[in-house]
C-alpha cells in the first residue's frame, strides 16, 4: 500500500511507541496524521514534527481514548480536514502490574487483584484499541458508500490498514493478570477485523512488542529490567521505539502481511 497521501489516526503519541510510529509516518509521507494522547505533551512533540517535515501534517487531539465522544470529534475533525481516515495504530496503553493474588502470612487469607484494575486496564488496553480500529474501518466504509462502491476488488489496491499493538506477554507472563488479558484479546479482535474488513479493502494486523525503552517499562526500574528483561532477551537491551515504528510501517506498506508479527528481540523467558 502506498503510504503517502494516506491520512492516519495514532493513540497514545505524546510518547513512547505511539510517538515514534508518528515519526516514521511523517517520514513516509502521510498527507495527515491525528496525534492523540491523555497528556498535553502530544501539543509539543506535533509541533516538532510538523518543524521537522516543514508543513502541518501532525494534529493533536488531548483527551481519554476511552471515550466514545472524544474518539468520534476526532474521527469527525479529521474526515472534514482530509474526507477520510485510511490507517490506525491505537498504541495507548497502561500498566497495572501485581500477582493475581497474595497470601497474607500472618492471616492466611488471599489478597485478590483488584477488580476495578482489570477493568480500567481492559477499557483503555482491550476496548479502546478494538473501537479505534472499527471507527478506522467505518470510515473507509462510508467513503465507499459515498461514491457508489460495494465489495473491494484487489485491482483496487489496499485501501487502508490498522494495526494494533500487542505484546510479548499475550503468552502469559507473570504479575501482568491484566496486562496479558488484554493483549492476548487483541489477537482475537485482530483476527475478527481482519475478516469483516476485507469487505472493504481493509487490513488488520497486530505486532507483539517485546521489552521496549519506553517511559511505562522504564518505570519497572533499572534493577527490575537489569535483572528480569536484559537476561531473558536475546538482543541483550532493550528493544528500541524507533525499532517497533519501523516494523509497524512495514506492517503497513506490505498488503500481503495480514496476521501477526512478533519484534520481541529474542525473548525467552524463564518458567
Amino acid at each position: 500500500m502506498e503510504l503517502k497521501g494516506k491520512v492516519g489516526v495514532i493513540t497514545g503519541a505524546a510518547s513512547g511507541i505511539g510517538l515514534a510510529t508518528c515519526e516514521a509516518l511523517v517520514d513516509a509521507g502521510l498527507l495527515g496524521i491525528a496525534c492523540v494522547d491523555r497528556s498535553a505533551a502530544v501539543n509539543d512533540a506535533c509541533q516538532k514534527l510538523n518543524e521537522r517535515a516543514g508543513r502541518q501534517v501532525t494534529f493533536p487531539f488531548v483527551g481519554d481514548v476511552t471515550s466514545e465522544v472524544f474518539r468520534r470529534d476526532v474521527f469527525r475533525d479529521m474526515k472534514t480536514r482530509f474526507g477520510v481516515v485510511h490507517i490506525c495504530v491505537p498504541a495507548a496503553g497502561i500498566t497495572r502490574d501485581r500477582l493475581a493474588l497474595k497470601v497474607n502470612k500472618d492471616t492466611g487469607k488471599a489478597d485478590i487483584y483488584p477488580v476495578d484494575d482489570l477493568r480500567g486496564l481492559l477499557d483503555i488496553n482491550l476496548i479502546a484499541p478494538i473501537y479505534w480500529a472499527i471507527e478506522t474501518i467505518a470510515s473507509i466504509a462510508e467513503d465507499r458508500h459515498r461514491r457508489g462502491l460495494g465489495r473491494w476488488d484487489p485491482t483496487e489496491g489496499n485501501m487502508g490498514s490498522v494495526v494494533l499493538i500487542g505484546s510479548v506477554s499475550s503468552t502469559g507472563n507473570r504479575g501482568q493478570i491484566s496486562y496479558a488479558t488484554a493483549k492476548a484479546g487483541l489477537e482475537g479482535a485482530q483476527a475478527t477485523l481482519a475478516k469483516e474488513a476485507n469487505y472493504y479493502g481493509m487490513r488488520c494486523a497486530i505486532i507483539h512488542p517485546g521489552y521496549t525503552d519506553t517511559p511505562m517499562v522504564r518505570a519497572l526500574g533499572e534493577d527490575f529490567i537489569k535483572e528480569h528483561i536484559l537476561p531473558h532477551t536475546q538482543l541483550r537491551r532493550l528493544c528500541r521505539p524507533s525499532e517497533i515504528a519501523d516494523a509497524i510501517v512495514f506492517m503497513l506498506r506490505n498488503s500481503a502481511v495480514s496476521g501477526t508479527l512478533w519484534v520481541d528481540g529474542g525473548w525467552h523467558p524463564a518458567a
